[in-house]
């Protein structure tokens, strides 16, 4: 059964970062703690619950190194053949929840500078239509789409079937453009991924900032 008006947290945190001389992305250090703990806390605070977490590179360390109270964990060994294969995992894990959600918040672990008021953002758009088990919300960052995507529990076995390679759920919502709600997150967040060396730039050491998730 599903939980009504329960929206769920979504984190793909498996990459490997083969740029990034083979660092998972999931442990890289931002303000003091791994990666994966900011983007998990991030979709805590804004709202979702519960929160899936699917590893892959690393999954061992992510799992002894990042705190991640709460969040079911879930293990992608495919995680190798992209990032449609943790897509895929995380759905599934949350088709099997009981409750099940009504829908669920999806981020990407390598955007530091996506927090909890994008992930609010988004989810208070979908609670705000007229059927959040068919919503599909993503957010817009000037003329490009980005995460957070919200994604209705009706439409989670359609994104699994379409997801391919590295391109996540991109081909569905593609297909669904005329159905999908853009909502602006351009002055709360900055979509900038970390791909390569030079990205690392985006993270914080210790000291600096405060954390938002």
């Amino acid at each position: 059964m599903d939980s009504h008006g329960e929206v769920a947290g979504l984190l793909l945190a498996a990459g490997g970062g083969r740029r990034l001389g083979g660092r998972p992305k999931a442990l890289l250090a931002h303000r003091g703690r791994p990666l994966a703990e900011h983007a998990a806390e991030a979709l805590r605070a804004g709202g979702c619950g519960p929160v899936h977490v699917v590893l892959g590179a690393g999954a061992e360390r992510v799992r002894a190194e990042a705190r991640l109270p709460g969040c079911v964990v879930v293990d992608n060994p495919h995680w190798a053949d992209g990032m449609s294969t943790s897509l895929r995992a995380g759905l599934a894990s949350l088709t099997a929840a009981r409750p099940r959600p009504a829908a669920v918040v999806v981020t990407l672990v390598d955007q530091p500078g996506v927090g909890a008021a994008a992930v609010a953002r988004v989810a208070a758009a979908a609670r705000a239509g007229d059927d959040l088990l068919s919503a599909l919300v993503s957010a817009v960052y000037g003329e490009r789409r980005g995460h957070p995507v919200l994604i209705g529990a009706a439409r989670w076995a359609g994104v699994a079937a379409s997801a391919a390679g590295d391109s996540g759920a991109r081909a569905y919502l593609r297909e669904h453009a005329g159905q999908t709600l853009l909502v602006d997150c351009a002055d709360i967040a900055t979509p900038a991924d970390i791909d390569s060396p030079a990205d690392l730039r985006l993270l914080e050491p210790p000291g600096l900032g405060t954390d938002a998730g």
